[in-house]
């Protein structure tokens, strides 16, 4: 283009730092909350102990952040809101980061962009405020002020106006904010947290608060989880805590039959930094692959804890995506660890699936509008007591068959005692009723036996290795040469599940054979599945998936099917083989596969309690 004879030629300029700024802002402040996620940040580096958010009309005219953190003095505030001024690193080792900022922009990106007024005061040191609007630094002045700091950030995007044009409602803005200081409170439990609207003045409306937890990490997390997910999961969360060479990956996991509808309840962090990478987020998706179905989703919160120089933090202004020295080891102790502590949960259910039940059995509110009933019985005729003497006479009899089977109580008293408890009736060719010591079970005879197959299968199959058959004319695959490097880097690994391939010169492979239990499968289309896994997230679990889903369906055939009676000695065997099977709380769909119901709760369904 620049030979065009009309063409003026570009002149190069250097931009000011004012333009510098609001360009750094755009990728640094997104939103609201990505501020209100830098100011916390800052809070949390200067060792608060108590932070309180503000805002007003959903962040866009308002957001303070007050802490009692280390605070500042009259020489450190004018060095703060300079770019890429810190007092976190050196600079001389950027691998080494301990801290959650370190590349000294927040600040005087949302001075560039807003009106930023910082107010603060160091222990031994008087108090200063600063302000800042538009990228045009005021002038020091004193100010009245505990030990902390005190930012204050109003019309964020003035000086940028097209940004305010992309900003969502302020109810979209609020819950964004509100996402970003619970991820912040879950990564420090021992801190505490407000979060208050103040839209319309006054003191505002508190929105989310959590003080300090005490007690050692998990005890503090414990506590935590509570507070911003809920008592339900932690009720039905599992301790995760794992050593590998160096790495070390702690925090809780829920019950597959604690699933929820979005990844909405998936917490992750790396030094206790919340990140959002793409490759341990499927990692935690592989560990739950075998237990869940594709449209359910796993709740868990964890932090991978590696010496700094291991990870690199350093990719993006916003520090929310992570790359790991080595990712397949970091993989590898998410998908096991996961997988270990699930099976070590054995059949255990998730217990909210006795909730639902019970609330299922609940009548259903009375319509305000309704008039109240009224319970009162009528005086019965001749003819209704008579049948009523014959129903109770000793000579009663059915007059049809009862839809449920009841087995004598002759079944061993100290069975109560197990998990599974004694089988005491099989209603509906499908539902075994067994009684526990502490209440009652109810079993899906199918979903229970489908996965106590599809265990044993898997066990087989990993004995006795999976087998491969050989294809009668190689099918040639050709592709990219980072795509082939890949795929022939992990050739001995898709050989132990049945897929043997090598290289047939160029960026072309050879697939020779595949599993046998896949029957006759496209292995060109099976090929760039995998490559493209092993291009997005760094591994692939497709091929393992198919072999499992053809066992599950084996499963699934081979189980007892609904509509079969059993006798009581095959229920009471079905239920001891649940109790001994790993996972066998849920079906392979992610289903529970029995439902326990308190004593006492049933006492309440019937007003006894």
């Amino acid at each position: 283009m620049l030979d065009t004879p009309n063409m003026t030629r570009p002149v190069i300029r250097q931009l000011d730092e004012s333009a510098i700024n609001r360009i750094a802002a755009g990728e640094v402040v997104e939103r609201p909350a990505s501020a209100v996620k830098e100011l916390v940040e800052n809070a949390l580096d200067a060792g608060a102990r108590r932070i309180t958010v503000d805002y007003a009309d959903g962040g866009k005219t308002l957001i303070r952040v007050t802490d009692d953190g280390c605070g500042m003095t009259a020489d450190d505030l004018p060095l703060a809101l300079s770019r890429h001024a810190t007092s976190k690193i050196d600079g001389s080792d950027l691998l080494n980061i301990r801290s959650f900022g370190f590349r000294g922009e927040a600040l005087p990106s949302l001075g560039a962009v807003g009106r930023l007024t910082i107010t603060s005061r160091a222990e031994g040191f008087d108090g200063v405020s600063l302000t800042v609007e538009g990228g045009r630094m005021g002038a020091l002045r004193p100010a009245a002020l505990g030990r902390g700091t005190v930012v204050e950030l109003r019309d964020l995007f003035f000086a940028t106006p097209a940004r305010l044009k992309f900003m969502r409602s302020d109810r979209a803005e609020m819950g964004a904010i509100a996402d970003v200081v619970k991820r912040l409170a879950l990564a420090e439990p021992h801190v505490g947290f407000t979060l208050r609207d103040v839209s319309g003045g006054g003191e505002g409306r508190v929105v989310f608060r959590a003080d300090p937890e005490n007690g050692d990490f998990f005890d503090a997390l414990h506590g935590r989880l509570a507070r911003v997910i809920g008592a339900d999961f932690t009720d039905n969360a599992l301790r995760i805590d794992l050593d590998r060479e160096g790495m070390r990956l702690v925090g809780y996991a829920a019950l597959p039959t604690y699933s929820r509808g979005s990844s909405v309840a998936q917490f992750l962090f790396v030094n206790g930094r919340p990140v959002l990478d793409k490759m341990l987020f499927g990692a935690l998706r592989a560990a739950y692959m075998d237990v869940l179905s594709r449209d359910r989703h796993p709740a868990a919160v964890l932090n991978v804890i590696c010496d700094p120089d291991r990870v690199d933090v350093n990719v993006h202004p916003a520090k929310a995506e992570v790359r790991f020295r080595e990712p397949a080891l970091i993989r590898g102790m998410f998908v096991s660890g996961l997988r270990l502590a699930l099976t070590g949960a054995g059949h255990r259910a998730s217990d909210t699936v006795a909730t639902e039940t019970l609330q299922a059995f609940r009548a259903e509110p009375m319509v305000p509008s309704a008039p109240p009933r009224i319970y009162q019985m009528d005086r019965p005729s001749q003819t209704s007591l008579s049948r009523a003497f014959a129903a109770q006479a000793p000579d009663f009899g059915f007059a049809e068959a009862p839809a449920a089977r009841v087995e004598p109580a002759r079944a061993e008293p100290d069975l109560t005692e197990r998990p599974l408890g004694a089988a005491r009736a099989q209603v509906h060719e499908n539902y075994i009723i067994a009684q526990t010591a502490r209440g009652m079970v109810i079993v899906d005879q199918h979903a229970a036996h489908e996965r106590l197959v599809y265990e044993r299968l898997k066990a087989q199959a990993a004995e006795r290795g999976i087998a491969a058959q050989a294809l009668l004319i190689p099918e040639i695959v050709e592709l990219s040469v980072a795509d082939a490097a890949r795929l022939l880097d992990r050739a001995e690994e898709l050989a132990e599940l049945g897929l043997v391939i090598e290289p047939f010169g160029g960026t072309a492979v050879a697939v020779r054979e595949t599993p046998a239990l896949l029957g006759r499968v496209d292995a060109a289309a099976l090929i760039r599945d995998i490559v493209d896994d092993l291009a997005d997230l760094g591994a692939s679990d497709r091929l393992k998936g198919r072999i499992d889903a053809v066992l599950s369906r084996m499963a699934c055939h081979g189980s007892v099917r609904s509509g079969r009676q059993m006798r009581a000695e095959e229920m009471n065997a079905l239920l001891r083989e649940m109790e001994a099977t790993p996972m066998s709380g849920q079906c392979n769909h992610g289903r529970p596969t029995y439902v326990e119901l308190k004593l006492a709760d049933i006492e309440k369904l019937f007003g006894r309690r």
